[in-house]
């Protein structure tokens, strides 16, 4: 069966073999069996762009809403995948044609609790925004009046993305197969945490939750805020939303008075949903955050969310410290203590590469202070190392490059460094707390409780096993091996000598017999037998003079 025969979408996948021709992949198409003429035709209007990752961009942003929220989702792995590549997949661009009103308006009936002509008083059949997976409109409520976006999902968009997926995941499949240079990067599991993310992200019930999650602990509703959610209209479909007026922080030219306090605003926030409360937006770039015309920051889009433990925000806290501070082997230090048990790592060799990345990104000597790029780079080294990390790490250097770019966008003097001083403060305060000190100690105290209870039927199970034979103890020998392949060896050459004696001994009580046929008066059998045991003799001596093993 040839390989594109197990699509069971052609028109689909002749499409990505001609876009994959067009941006200059040709080569991973000679992996594959295609017809000699479509290959031909395909690959006549090759156009390849500048380098292979930006053609790889061009590629995913061709095929489709699928494809591209998979890109976007994998620049969330700078532990698997390589810094340029990461840096090149967050320039994915989703704004798409608009498809009709009335296209939409089915899947607005179904999501709806009622008529939309019950329920909105107004609505702007034209959209305010086209994204990959969604149409954003403008309408009001006839209740009481407030001004909402409309946030439907595009129509036949999940039939159309779990389509494209299967394609995607084959074709991964046969590059991992297929090219030695990238299994190392073990594309299949990463394309199955990115599927996983994707049809999670068709579900807006998820990014409605996140939007109010945000609202309930955000500090600073003042400076920075995410729009409220009308959770009775809101569905799988579908979210309802304050409508909220203002110019993409990407197209924003404010004052530069207003452009240092919103980078600092932003930065601030960003640095609290991190670090204090756990829970952070893993996409503000400038065309997820609003300026309104009253100098506030509002964040849309919260399909993508980071999720960080106690544990692993006070481990964040300590690598960024050590990162400011050049501690490479501190750095070291910490990421060998979430690595799983059974990891081997050469913490030399890491150290070093380490202390490289920090030097590239971190060089306070020059000028150059890029956390969010150093972050991308110790994580895919850690990666390198056998060292994965929480993926909600990576979501988090993708947010603070995000942050660390807009901010310099918007103020040519922003220092992340000194937005990141009070927030580190508040979280050494949370750790050092007297409510954190007895919370480790009455956990310590537990947890020994606990185990001082279940000792004594530990003990006793025990006792009963040996009393009834049935304890087994596994016993694992290291450093025999060598000696387990000499004694084979010397068994192996000591058959072949037996059978060598045999034969000559053998060979020679059948010559002495005269049987038939005769070779010049000696039988034919007794002469093989001396040819061959003649030949294995001398197989032996040239084994033995080698110092080859023979098994």
């Amino acid at each position: 069966m040839k390989p594109f025969d197990l699509f069971s979408h052609a028109v689909r996948a002749k499409e990505i073999v001609g876009v994959l021709a067009r941006h200059g992949f040709s080569d991973l198409l000679d992996q594959f069996d295609l017809p000699a003429g479509l290959r031909q035709r395909l690959v006549s209007r090759e156009h390849p762009g500048s380098n292979a990752w930006e053609r790889i961009r061009l590629t995913l942003e061709e095929l489709g809403p699928a494809f591209v929220k998979c890109g976007q989702l994998m620049s969330t792995r700078p532990d698997a995948l390589p810094a340029p590549f990461i840096l090149e997949l967050r320039k994915l661009q989703d704004e798409v044609r608009p498809v009709p009103f009335s296209e939409i308006r089915p899947v607005l009936l179904d999501e709806l609790p009622g008529d939309p002509a019950q329920i909105f008083s107004e609505f702007d059949e034209t959209p305010v925004a086209s994204g990959s997976l969604a149409q954003v409109y403008r309408a009001r409520l006839r209740d009481s009046g407030r001004a909402v976006a409309v946030k439907v999902q595009r129509p036949n968009i999940i039939r159309t993305v779990e389509m494209d997926l299967d394609l995607a995941a084959w074709f991964i499949g046969q590059l991992h197969q297929r090219i030695s240079y990238l299994r190392p990067y073990d594309l299949p599991a990463i394309f199955a945490e990115v599927r996983e993310g994707v049809l999670k992200e068709l579900d807006f019930s998820h990014e409605a939750r996140n939007q109010q999650y945000f609202s309930t602990f955000n500090p600073d509703p003042a400076r920075i805020f995410a729009p409220a959610v009308v959770t009775e209209l809101t569905g799988r479909r579908l979210i309802v939303m304050d409508f909220v007026e203002g110019v993409p922080l990407g197209r924003a030219a404010p004052s530069p008075e207003l452009a240092q306090g919103l980078a600092a605003a932003g930065a601030r926030s960003l640095l609290h949903q991190i670090l204090i409360a756990g829970f952070f937006h893993a996409d503000p770039h400038g065309g997820n955050v609003l300026v309104t015309p009253d100098g506030r920051l509002c964040l849309l889009d919260w399909g993508l969310a980071g999720h960080l433990t106690r544990r692993l925000r006070y481990a964040l806290a300590d690598f960024w410290r050590c990162a400011v501070e050049q501690e490479a082997d501190a750095i070291v230090q910490i990421a060998m203590s979430l690595a799983p048990p059974d990891a081997r790592l050469d913490q030399r060799e890491m150290e070093k590469d380490v202390t490289l990345a920090l030097r590239e990104e971190l060089n306070f000597a020059i000028g150059r202070q890029q956390l969010g790029r150093a972050m991308l780079k110790l994580l895919f080294i850690f990666g390198r190392h056998g060292i994965r990390l929480s993926r909600d790490y990576s979501l988090m250097a993708k947010a603070v490059l995000a942050i660390e770019e807009t901010g310099r966008a918007l103020d040519p003097k922003f220092d992340l460094r000194a937005e990141a001083v009070p927030v580190l403060r508040e979280l050494q305060r949370e750790r050092t707390s007297p409510r954190a000190l007895l919370r480790h100690t009455r956990d310590f105290f537990g947890a020994s409780f606990r185990t001082l209870q279940d000792l004594p039927d530990e003990l006793h199970r025990l006792v009963r096993r040996l009393e009834h034979d049935n304890l087994t103890i596994n016993f694992q020998h290291r450093g025999l091996d060598e000696l387990d392949e000499g004694l084979r060896t010397a068994a192996n050459r000591i058959a072949l000598g037996v059978v060598i004696g045999s034969l000559i001994i053998g060979s020679s009580l059948i010559v002495n017999t005269r049987l038939p046929p005769l070779v010049h008066g000696y039988p034919l059998l007794g002469i093989t037998g001396y040819l061959l045991s003649a030949a294995l003799g001398f197989y032996v001596i040239w084994d033995i003079i080698r110092h080859g093993r023979h098994n």
